[in-house]
Formats: C-alpha cells, structure tokens, sequence
C-alpha cells in the first residue's frame, strides 16, 4: 500500500490508565507547576459522586482549588465558556481540571482560549490553527466512553442564538494530562453508554475510510473498531463490568487520536455536528442514525476501506470478492448499532423535518465534510436528511 505524500502525528498529552488513578490529580497538577486550579463538571457527575477522589486529590496538594464550576450543559456552549473564563481570570486559574464528557472537556477548551488568549471565541479563534499560543494548564477526567476530547485538538462548542455547532482546532487545546479511570463510567446508564460508545465507533470509522487518514489513524482505528464490537455489549448489559469499562475508555482515547491525526473525518460528523446544532438529537445517538447511511452513500468510493475492516467487525469474506466484502462489513456495522435500541430516524429522535435544508447548509459548511471519500454535493447531503427525516 503507497504511503501518503504527507501527514501528520501529533500527540503530546500524557494519557494515565488506570483504576482509581484520578487519586494523582493533584500530583498531575503538581507538575505542571500549577498554582490555582478550577474544576469544571456537570450536574450528574456531582450527583454520582464522582468528583470527591479529584476534590481530595487537589485538596490534600499544593495547588489551591479555587472553585468547582457544576453547571456546563450537555451541549457545550460558547456563553458558558465565557463565564467560566471570566471565573478563572477574576482568581488568576492557571490549570483547568475538565471532569465529565466531551462536552465538559470541549467547555474547558473553549474557556481555555479566552482565559490564555483573550478576544471573542466566535470572531476571533473559530477554524483551524488560529490560536497563536500555549494555554493555561489543561487536565482533562472523561466520565463517558465516546469522544476522546481528552486528546483531541479540536473542540465543538454550541452557539445556541445561531442554531450553530462551532469547531475550534489548533495544537494548543491539547490537554496536557489525561487520566482515564474506568471506575468513573461505572455508574453511565446503559442508553449513555451505548451512544457515546457509538460516537467512538463513528470516528474510528470515518477516520479508517477519510481522505485524509494516515498509517497512525489507520492503526489506532482498526484496534478501536474491533475492541468497540467486542466490549460496548459487556459494557451497556453488565455496567459494573470494569474490565469492558476499561476496554471502553482506551478505545474512545485512541479514536480520538485518530480524529486528531486525520482531522476531518467525513459527511457522519458534519451531519451530526448540524444535527445537535439545530435540533435536541445528541451527537452520539445522531452518529448513530446517519452512519449507516452515510456508509451506504460511501460504499463505491471507499470500497477497498471498509472491506479492510472485515476482521475488525468479526465478518468471515471468505470467497467474497471486495465489493461483497464491503457490504457485508456496512451490514454489520448497521446490525450492530441496531441492537442498543436507539432511534432509527432523526425525526423519531426529535428533530424538525422542515430544517432538513438549513441542517444540509450547516452540514456542506463543517470542516469534517471536506475528508468525505466521496464528495458530497448540496442535493446529496439534503436527500440523506430527507431521508432521515420522514
């Protein structure tokens, strides 16, 4: 297989796996001579309980803990950002301690930039590689399997008066440390399980299939598809499981990497991204409705790529020519989403299907469209939505 004529692999986060390791947060923060730290979380990660071994862990260092913030939305939002960043400036934070999902990490990010940059995050710091410099000190806790926003570069942050999911990428949002505990997605309901644990699956996917992958995206891909197929049903039926918990996290860790290393990864993610911008459908129950669907749309462009993944899914083509191998690689990925019982249309998961043309203008505009293997033209991408939709 010819190399790329270019790529690129960036990853500077430290990444600690272990259970009970967030009782080292506050050592982490040690070493990143860190003076003041913030905590940012969600109301369900306080009401399980699982910030106290990251509270003690700072409590009992030599930072200081200036606040817990336990209000970011299940939708990152850029108005939260800024009030977090106005927080954090007001007691001089110089380390950011991210516990909960993506949103909760993406949320750090986006006040990340404001507090170490300054400016508007809309008019100044949306796109790619426009953040100019280093940030404050960035520990990013996942509590979901799914996102791997604790080592990615980018971040999706809501702008809720504009229906918009707004992308920010640069090397700087890279959170120094990230510590995945599996006991802290021990008590994630079977349903959040099973969505974000597709959102994981949905970038290790797209990022196999991208016109932009690379032999590292392909690499941590193809263990995150078959680890994703192998783990994700101990995990949603047996949630105290910690070994399938574990398997989890490192699967959604590495699919975020090779998000990060490909960065735009296909039209699922635009689509998704469009979707929770515009209607209440959640980013991984969204993956969940248009991947296979966009699958099907990929399938003669790409066929090569998903018929490499046979092993990965646990499908025997034996005797089956490419092509038949491809199929029968799309049909099991749609049976697998199929099992967890999630909504089968966009419509049926809550959104308007006369957005369908605003969702398919928001869509063709993401950064993620562009490493589509098939390139995609308006009246596609809207008849995919129309189809989803009715």
């Amino acid at each position: 297989m010819p190399l790329k004529e270019y790529f690129e692999f960036y990853a500077p986060t430290k990444v600690m796996y272990g259970y009970n390791v967030v009782q080292d947060t506050g050592a982490e923060a040690e070493a990143l001579g860190c003076g003041a730290a913030l905590i940012l979380t969600d109301e369900g990660v306080m009401g399980a309980g699982l910030l106290e071994k990251v509270r003690k862990s700072i409590e009992e260092s030599s930072v200081e803990l200036v606040d817990v913030y336990d209000a970011v939305p299940v939708n990152s939002e850029v108005e939260v950002c800024r009030e977090i960043a106005e927080i954090g400036r007001k007691a001089g934070v110089d380390c950011l301690i991210s516990v909960g999902g993506g949103s909760v990490i993406d949320t750090g990010k986006g006040a990340n930039i404001l507090l170490g940059v300054g400016g508007d995050l809309l008019e100044d710091w949306q796109g790619t590689h426009l953040v100019p410099e280093p940030l404050k000190n960035h520990i990013a806790i996942p509590t979901t399997a799914g996102t791997g926003a604790e080592v990615t570069l980018g971040a999706v942050i809501k702008h809720t008066p504009a229906g918009q999911k707004v992308t920010f990428n640069s090397k700087y949002l890279l959170p120094d440390v990230a510590m995945l505990d599996p006991g802290l997605t021990e008590s994630m309901p079977p349903g959040l399980t099973a969505a974000t644990g597709i959102d994981a699956l949905t970038h290790a996917v797209e990022s196999f299939s991208s016109m932009e992958h690379s032999p590292p995206s392909d690499a941590f891909s193809y263990y995150c598809v078959r680890s994703i197929m192998e783990n994700l049903p101990i995990a949603v039926e047996d949630g105290s499981d910690l070994e399938a918990r574990g398997n989890m996290l490192v699967a959604a860790n590495l699919a975020g990497m090779a998000l990060s290393t490909t960065l735009s990864i296909g039209a699922c993610h635009a689509m998704a991204h469009a979707a929770g911008g515009l209607s209440p459908v959640t980013h991984g129950v969204a993956n969940a409705i248009i991947l296979p669907v966009v699958l099907e749309f990929n399938m003669e462009y790409c066929t090569d790529r998903y018929a490499a993944l046979a092993s990965a899914t646990g499908v025997d083509v034996s005797g089956l020519d490419e092509f038949e191998a491809a199929g029968r690689v799309i049909e099991a990925i749609t049976g697998f989403i199929a099992r967890f019982g999630m909504p089968r249309s966009l419509k049926e998961a809550g959104a308007d299907p006369a957005l369908a043309e605003r969702m398919t203008e928001e869509a063709m505009g993401d950064g993620q469209m562009y490493g589509n293997p098939r390139e995609a033209e308006f009246e596609d991408i809207l008849a995919l939505y129309e189809r989803l939709l009715s």
